[in-house]
């Protein structure tokens, strides 16, 4: 018997495994090919085949401008167009290549249910040339809390109106989803997963070293390094930062953190990832509400860290508050507040004790968000959808069925 079909769709995806891009849609993917026969359709980027297979995911890239000039998809997209608006050039091609790549992508596959990351663009792009199809979208953050103009929240209405089913990473934005016309009864929070199974082993081979604190994200304002880099200033103790990652805002960061003893790594693979996760005395994750209105929904940085056994600082938002809970796998401080990021940082560092609990505990609690079973959760998830759709109507595979599959 053949398996369901399944076309999933985003906007982040890896150039190839390990070159530092974020890899949570693979990830995950890869856990649906599972029980779904699975195609993935995202835009290209430098050094990504057009057409490739990736384990069991057959990968589709679409072209949407001329090759010198695209790079609107590297990265993330909000960050680009704000870091360089002339990039806006590139987004009307970008979403008529979208669309007709999704369409194609159906069409060939005979797709039964689609994937869709992300409200916008993806969320429109499926409502327009799948909206016979069964959906569930993903929102992850910034398109939900940052995208606030009226044309934005006048598209995501639609997109969630139409949907078969919402996944979000918090309440609040559950919550939110729900305002803005999403079904309750099919609008769950369902968070990405760490790949628990290759960073815990890896990051365990490596010694900790007591005094080093560890940032792991994307140089931009809703990560909050600055707030990280003025916390640095006046710890008591010996210590020495890294700062994993890039974006926007790296010149800007190394500047201010001139004379600390703060080193900016950039982006690495997920095995030197892991060493770093492993040698780190505290991971520190201080999100906070950028100017924009964006904000982290859940990082799956932090998840990773945890499932190393760091111990864990991070900022007390939704999400972050809802994974981390204080002073058992983690300790929370007030988003922003610079005081209290160093004083728990002060604390964490001068308490062996302190580090070796915060950091089993956060293991343990990092194990209800490993990607083995999230992904199980999103592929019981996609079932009940699709049966759901295939049912019409029927009782049996009503909205009930899509949130007791959620919620398993």
């Amino acid at each position: 018997m053949s398996r369901p079909r399944l076309v999933v769709i985003a906007s982040t995806y890896p150039a190839h495994p390990g070159d530092g891009t974020p890899a949570f849609v693979r990830d995950l993917a890869i856990a649906e090919a599972q029980e779904f026969d699975t195609t993935v359709i995202v835009p290209a980027v430098p050094g990504g085949a057009a057409r490739e297979q990736d384990g069991p995911l057959r990968v589709r890239r679409f072209r949407f401008f001329p090759r010198r000039w695209e790079d609107l998809a590297a990265g993330a997209i909000l960050e680009n167009l704000r870091s360089a608006p002339h990039r806006w050039l590139q987004l009307p091609s970008f979403f008529a290549a979208e669309c007709f790549a999704l369409r194609r992508a159906v069409r060939r596959s005979g797709a039964d249910v689609v994937h869709v990351h992300w409200l916008i663009p993806q969320g429109i792009a499926a409502l327009l040339v799948a909206r016979r199809m069964p959906a569930l979208v993903t929102t992850l953050g910034g398109d939900l809390y940052a995208l606030r103009d009226p044309v934005s929240r006048f598209l995501i209405r639609a997109v969630v109106r139409n949907a078969a089913a919402i996944t979000t990473m918090n309440q609040d934005m559950r919550a939110r989803l729900i305002e803005l016309g999403a079904d309750p009864a099919t609008t769950v929070v369902l968070p990405m997963g760490a790949d628990v199974d290759v960073i815990r082993p890896l990051s365990a081979a490596v010694t900790r070293e007591p005094g080093r604190i560890l940032f792991v994200g994307r140089l931009v304002d809703k990560k909050g390094v600055e707030v990280l880099i003025r916390a640095l200033r006046g710890l008591a103790g010996g210590y020495e930062a890294r700062v994993v990652g890039d974006g926007p805002l790296r010149a800007e960061l190394e500047r201010l953190a001139a004379e600390l003893p703060v080193t900016f790594v950039g982006t690495v693979g997920r095995e030197q990832l892991a060493a770093e996760y492993g040698a780190a005395a505290v991971a520190v994750f201080p999100s906070v509400r950028a100017t924009s209105g964006d904000q982290d929904g859940l990082p799956v940085a932090m998840l990773e860290a945890m499932s190393a056994g760091c111990a864990v600082v991070a900022s007390d938002l939704p999400g972050i508050s809802e994974a981390v809970v204080d002073g058992e796998s983690g300790l929370l401080v007030q988003a922003g507040s610079v005081d209290q990021l160093r004083d728990a940082l002060d604390r964490v560092l001068a308490e062996p004790d302190l580090r070796k609990r915060l950091g089993a505990g956060a293991a343990s609690r990092a194990d209800q968000f490993s990607v083995a079973e999230v992904g199980r959760r999103y592929c019981e998830l996609l079932t009940a959808v699709l049966a759901r759709h295939d049912a019409g109507t029927g009782a049996a595979a009503g909205p009930a069925s899509v949130i007791a599959a959620a919620e398993r």
